[in-house]
């Protein structure tokens, strides 16, 4: 879905048993505003058509940072220069402390 739109540096990051969130996060960027933007829409009318019934979408309008809520699943689409300076991936990738056991 995301090669079909020329998204690059596709990254997939595994969040089970880090985050009640949502159980894997994709990262991918766009060259530009415009370009983040049409992949965000893109997606979007993919995710429906195969019937997704919620697809949560934050970000859009600037389009410099777009992340949709899939539920089990969590796509970011960056610009480049925003992608670096947040370094999800570097975030999400640190090992949780082992929980203590009693």
């Amino acid at each position: 879905m995301l090669e079909d739109d020329k998204a690059e540096d596709l990254s997939i990051v595994n969040l089970i048993g880090k985050t009640a969130i949502a159980d894997y996060m994709i990262i991918a960027s766009g060259r530009s505003q415009r370009h983040v933007g049409s992949i965000a829409d893109n997606m979007t009318e993919r995710l429906k058509k195969a019937g997704v019934a919620r697809v949560g979408i934050e970000g859009r309008q600037r389009a410099d940072w777009v992340l949709l809520d899939v539920g089990d699943v969590i796509v970011h689409l960056f610009r480049p220069e925003v992608r670096e300076f947040y370094n999800l991936e570097k975030m999400w990738a640190i090992p949780l402390p082992e929980q203590a056991t009693h």
